[in-house]
């Protein structure tokens, strides 16, 4: 297949050593003349099919945190905390394969691995739907089958680190902005389009939920193919992750993610399961919204940190999101749903604007120490190299915080479980996220706003 005739203006000779088609030599964002005339259209065109492709590999990340509260339905006996490992393993094996997947794209291209992780998707979705037709499957199997839904996790990754190679430095934030609303809303379509296709009259055909994936899958590999591009100049340099991991506040701004971003893929994982055990008689048609407005609220959480600055709006979702954890509790001490909805819905608010502003403190914090975690030697070179230094650090720990972030995908439902296990509520678990929330947020304010500290003349 060939690129169109204005692509090839951007295109040159493809190398022996190059896997598959489609790729582009000259690629300049930053040239006003060549963003204008070609690239702009370029970047747009992969963006609108990675937004799609990630779309779907949040969908199959989440596909078991719906699937889990039906099972009853199909015939399955699992304990509470079966239920919990079957949601909390996708996001285990998700955060774990982030940094290989950010790898792949300048290793293979970012095309190409779009081509092939879309494809991937293929092998969860087609094991869901032969185990749930099965309800004497054994545990082990059908946790070995919910692991594999980890395969969309890594997506978000790849995407993000391919999509900001074809972005000049003024429109990066918008793009990335889209890109990752649009594959966190994938966790809400799922959760509203699974109890809609699975009814059959008076029972229910869990297979559809993996059915209704394999075509669109097939889909965004096939528009890959068509419309996207590698990019020869997307090259990241391992040497970033190690520069990341010397320096500090990697691990701090990590810790925070795991507050925000992990509480978002917890809270999305968890909330279908919490709303059939505690208030049996709601529909799991509205468990959707949680995710859904932690997904429109994340470019707002980007928008408010250019602002405010991204270490006041962390600092301030926290609260909000000990503040949503709290109403929660008293909920379920009084048994009320509105209450209990509406504190869900607030922390699903919180945790996604805290996402956008984590997300935007990352680069603001690694600019402002530019010199931190650098060698005395490294330290001693000119301002340009030092800038240059700080930004590929700043790159590394994008990747690092994101991978560990997911994990609070995992620690979230583990947490519930262990609290109805040990207590026979979900209360024990939500006192020890508000506590959680009340640490993050006050790390937030020492390391980054508090009046003395090395960072607290910048805007962080």
């Amino acid at each position: 297949m060939s690129t169109t005739e204005a692509d090839r203006t951007a295109t040159s000779t493809q190398t022996p050593r190059r896997f598959g088609r489609r790729w582009i030599d000259h690629w300049d964002p930053e040239d006003e003349v060549f963003w204008s005339s070609t690239g702009r259209r370029v970047a747009r065109r992969n963006l609108s099919v990675s937004i799609f492709a990630e779309f779907l590999g949040f969908a199959v990340w989440a596909l078991w945190s719906i699937v889990v509260p039906q099972l009853a339905g199909a015939g399955f006996a699992l304990t509470v905390d079966q239920q919990f490992w079957l949601i909390a393993v996708p996001s285990l094996v998700g955060a774990t394969l982030r940094i290989p997947y950010t790898l792949a794209v300048p290793l293979l291209g970012g095309r190409n691995w779009t081509i092939i992780s879309a494809l991937l998707l293929l092998i969860p979705t087609a094991a869901l739907v032969v185990v749930v037709q099965q309800p004497a499957t054994p545990f082990p199997l059908l946790l070995a089958v919910a692991a594999l839904a980890g395969l969309g996790g890594g997506n978000f990754a790849s995407s993000m680190a391919n999509i900001t190679f074809f972005f000049p430095q003024r429109e990066k934030g918008r793009a990335l902005g889209l890109n990752a609303a649009g594959g966190n809303v994938g966790t809400a379509a799922v959760q509203l389009a699974v109890p809609l296709v699975i009814a059959t009259g008076a029972g229910i055909a869990l297979e559809r939920a993996g059915l209704v994936v394999i075509p669109l899958a097939l889909l965004a590999a096939v528009l890959a193919w068509r419309l996207m591009d590698n990019l020869s100049t997307a090259r990241t340099d391992p040497r970033t992750f190690t520069a990341a991991t010397r320096n500090r506040h990697t691990w701090i701004i990590s810790f925070l993610y795991i507050g925000t971003f992990g509480s978002f893929i917890g809270y999305s994982g968890v909330f279908p399961t919490l709303l059939a055990t505690t208030f049996p008689e709601v529909t799991l048609t509205i468990a959707f919204l949680g995710a859904l407005v932690g997904s429109v609220a994340r470019p707002l959480g980007g928008v408010l940190a250019d602002r405010l600055g991204g270490a006041r709006v962390t600092v301030a979702s926290f609260l909000v999101m000990g503040l949503g954890a709290v109403g929660a509790i008293t909920a379920l001490q009084r048994t009320e749903f509105g209450l209990f909805f509406g504190s869900f819905l607030l922390l699903f608010v919180a945790t996604g604007i805290g996402n956008g502003s984590t997300y935007r403190m990352i680069p603001a914090v690694f600019a402002a120490g530019a010199h931190e975690g650098m060698s005395e030697v490294e330290a001693e070179g000119d301002v340009a190299e030092r800038r240059l230094r700080a930004q590929r650090a700043a790159a590394g720990c994008i990747g690092i915080a994101g991978a560990i972030g997911a994990f609070g995908g995992f620690l979230i439902p583990r947490g519930f479980a262990l609290s109805t296990q040990l207590t026979g509520s979900l209360v024990a678990a939500l006192v020890i996220f508000v506590g959680c929330y009340l640490l993050m947020a006050a790390v937030t304010w020492i390391v980054y706003l508090r009046r003395g500290t090395a960072l607290s003349a910048a805007t962080i």
